[in-house]
């Protein structure tokens, strides 16, 4: 296996996840395009509008801990033929929606299920090819989300002039069918949990195939002279060797097979309580959480500003969305490679590219021109490139081990803000008519989730914690050290010559008694 670890083939696995990103997030990071449709389609209001958006990235961090536990038990390779079939028959159903309710379940909650499991498979099985150039590799994986945003958001806008709303996300969804292709080399180092249960079952060859019960009643009845005549009712007790004097109750098999079922459940759940007992990753999963709540708007609010401030009539042709999403691939590639260095933390680099992000963020307000804009779009996208670092630092926190568990619930954190925060950012603008409270308020949230972090990666956190565990000094070894030392100095300074070692140590004892 460490043969495999940073080869050739490892780099085949990069290209394949890339292009499974690509094609998976293209449309969902490009939504920023589709949000002025959708109002102009559906009359309905920025609020509410925004769910949809907002639910597709959402759900798919959500429902990381389920879609981790999927790729654990089946493997990448299954998962991301099943995840193509997800998102694209969602991005198709949209086509057809009447409404935005409808739209809510069909892009947002199907798609985004299938952006989650993609995200899952690659993200786990490009950590386990790896571990030289984890973070790079990472880096490289998830610029397939930037690259498929800046190229979507061109792309929708030319099907939109061209064949419409229905028919840009009909074609959009036949590409998505390319994640089955993608999934082709996602060749994996060890048999999932799903393979390992099935080998053990058929390599177990001297156990009964069925569990036989502890007692068979044997009902008889005979048939006499053509007339129905039934015997009296033979009940036989057929002892198995088990050890046990009496047959177990039904309701005690129930008991104990429905404890046997949710034994793993609870498990998982008491591992989700260590986790968040660790400060360090209780501190990310905040930040994360609040950088999720007040980044993921703009990416889907920004060209609607442009429009309502006056600054541009129609999406440009390089529209802000694709400005964001090239920053933020430049992002995750200068940061997944800089992560790599010895001497650079994954965590204060993580918590000031947070900061960075809020401090853009506030800033949007005040610039009331088109070149502001592009110029803050890609100071927040290069910031956002942090997403990559994510994988990197749950590693190094909770260990490659329990990487996928870990980084399931640290992405349940960071769906429930992406999915919060444009419908807040929406109702603030229905609220006021402007933008101005939103872009303060999300600021301000990513701007304190890079504060948080930065204090929790403090090193005299560690410290402390060093201090407090070193084991305190015996009162009385202290004060026999000190007078045995004194007796030993006392001895030198008399004089005397010693001829051999017992002697001195004689003397050592007799004025350490007589405390000199």
């Amino acid at each position: 296996m460490a043969a495999s670890l940073d080869g050739g083939w490892s780099w085949v696995i990069v290209l394949a996840s890339f292009m499974a990103q690509l094609l998976a997030f293209g449309s969902p990071q490009a939504v920023g395009v589709l949000y002025p449709e959708w109002l102009a389609a559906f009359h309905e209001g920025k609020g509410m509008t925004a769910w949809v958006g907002s639910m597709v990235s959402g759900v798919a961090l959500i429902a990381s801990p389920l879609c981790s536990a999927c790729v654990d038990n089946f493997g990448a390779r299954p998962v991301t033929i099943f995840s193509g079939v997800m998102v694209a028959g969602g991005l198709m159903l949209s086509a057809f929606a009447p409404n935005v309710s409808f739209l809510i379940f069909s892009y947002g909650i199907v798609v985004g299920m299938g952006c989650g499991l993609v995200y899952a498979a690659t993200l786990t099985i490009t950590c386990q090819y790896f571990d030289k150039r984890r973070g790079l590799a990472l880096g490289i994986v998830t610029t397939g989300t930037s690259v498929g945003g800046f190229l979507y958001a061109t792309a929708q806008n030319e099907l939109i002039e061209l064949f419409g709303l229905d028919g840009c996300l009909l074609i959009v969804g036949a590409l998505a069918l390319n994640l089955m292709a993608c999934a082709g080399p996602m060749r994996p180092l060890n048999l999932p949990g799903y393979y390992l249960k099935q080998k053990a079952a058929l390599s177990h060859k001297d156990g009964p195939l069925y569990d036989k019960p502890a007692a068979i009643i044997i009902i008889d009845s005979s048939t006499t002279n053509g007339s129905t005549h039934k015997s009296p009712v033979k009940e036989l007790l057929i002892s198995m060797e088990t050890g046990e004097p009496r047959a177990e109750p039904a309701c005690s098999q129930v008991v104990r097979v429905v404890k046997k079922r949710l034994r793993p459940h609870v498990d998982y759940l008491y591992t989700m309580a260590e986790y968040l007992q660790d400060r360090t990753f209780t501190a990310f999963c905040i930040s994360i959480f609040l950088f999720s709540l007040g980044a993921f708007p703009p990416v889907l609010f920004m060209e609607d500003v442009a429009q309502s401030e006056g600054l541009i009539e129609h999406v440009a042709i390089i529209p802000l969305v694709s400005i964001v999403a090239v920053a933020t691939g430049m992002g995750k590639l200068v940061l997944g490679a800089l992560v790599d260095v010895r001497w650079v933390s994954g965590l204060l680099l993580y918590a000031l590219t947070v900061m960075g992000s809020g401090v853009a963020l506030l800033l949007v307000p005040a610039w009331k021109s088109y070149v502001g804009l592009q110029v803050l779009s890609a100071t927040l996208g290069f910031f956002s490139g942090n997403w990559s670092l994510t994988s990197y630092i749950t590693t190094h926190i909770v260990g490659i081990e329990r990487l996928s568990q870990a980084h399931g619930v640290l992405m349940c954190f960071g769906g429930f803000g992406i999915m919060l925060g444009p419908p807040v950012v929406g109702w603030l603008f229905d609220w006021t008519q402007s933008y101005d409270l939103a872009f303060y308020f999300s600021g301000s949230c990513v701007v304190l989730g890079g504060v948080v972090l930065f204090l929790a990666a403090l090193p005299c956190w560690d410290r402390e914690k060093k201090e407090k565990n070193m084991p305190a000094l015996d009162p009385d070894k202290q004060r026999r050290t000190t007078t045995c030392l004194l007796a030993v100095l006392c001895c030198l300074l008399d004089g005397q010559q010693y001829k051999t070692s017992e002697q001195f140590k004689h003397a050592v004892e007799k004025k350490d008694k007589n405390r000199c």
